[in-house]
């Protein structure tokens, strides 16, 4: 009889594992950079938990926006708050699945070790990008939350025309704090937590309060997704109190 019961119990492991192989999937996920590095570093412990992996594609939310509304297929995707709303509008994402991650403001950085200028005022911030050599901000073309936001915002200033002479843009969906790093900037505007994941950068600190601009991230499971439960396993462990302490440490302010 034990031995009866010991074959039992053997197929039902057995039969445990192979649900578990079976519901373990491959999900692809569309993120955008202001999140990359706290994203990253939960990955490993996710994968151990489900089962499932992650096929991340990084970049700029607009150039996310474009593929997704273009018609390719993602499971899940992690942008800003006002791209979310127009997919889910437009039927490229699920309504009702979206869930509120994050938030991010802009920073300014200068190579680890060099001086930090004083950016505590609107006034001191003027005096700060017109007294750098090269400032690297993304290029506001490729439509990047940032450098579409900065140059609006030097435009305000009145000092548009002196900073785009000495503009020093990455490659789209690049870090502008990589070219602290190569000596072609002194100074990088971008989301504070990108600028945090750049090697070679330290953060001077966040805009002026009143010309800084807030990112909200929202991760939300795609309409043609084959894995919707697992996408929605994805985001559930993406909004848990670990993974909040996560986003805290990566620059990020947990919603």
């Amino acid at each position: 009889m034990s031995r009866i019961i010991g074959c039992c119990a053997l197929v039902a492991t057995i039969a445990i594992a192979l649900v578990t192989i079976a519901a373990a999937a491959e999900l692809r996920v569309y993120g955008a950079i202001g999140v990359q590095g706290a994203v990253e570093q939960m990955v490993p412990q996710f994968e151990k938990a489900t089962g499932h992996k992650l096929a991340i594609t990084w970049n700029v939310t607009p150039m996310l926006a474009k593929r997704i509304e273009g018609g390719e297929s993602v499971d899940v995707a992690i942008l800003s708050r006002s791209v979310t709303d127009a997919l889910v509008k437009s039927g490229k994402l699920v309504s009702g699945s979206e869930v509120v991650l994050a938030s991010s403001s802009i920073a300014v950085a200068v190579k680890a070790g060099a001086p930090k200028p004083d950016i505590s005022t609107p006034e001191a911030f003027g005096r700060a990008l017109l007294d750098a050599k090269a400032i690297a901000y993304s290029d506001p073309a490729a439509g990047g939350a940032s450098g579409v936001y900065f140059d609006q915002l030097i435009e305000r200033m009145g000092i548009a025309d002196q900073i785009r002479a000495k503009a020093k843009h990455p490659p789209a969906g690049g870090n502008s704090g990589s070219l602290l790093l190569t000596g072609e900037a002194d100074l990088a505007i971008q989301q504070r937590p990108e600028l945090m994941y750049a090697a070679g950068a330290e953060i001077v600190g966040p805009l002026p309060a009143s010309l800084n601009q807030v990112t909200v991230f929202v991760a939300a499971v795609g309409a043609n997704s084959k894995n919707a439960d697992a996408a929605k396993a994805t985001i559930d462990f993406l909004h848990t109190s670990e993974a909040a302490a996560v986003f805290k440490a990566k620059g990020l302010d947990p919603m």
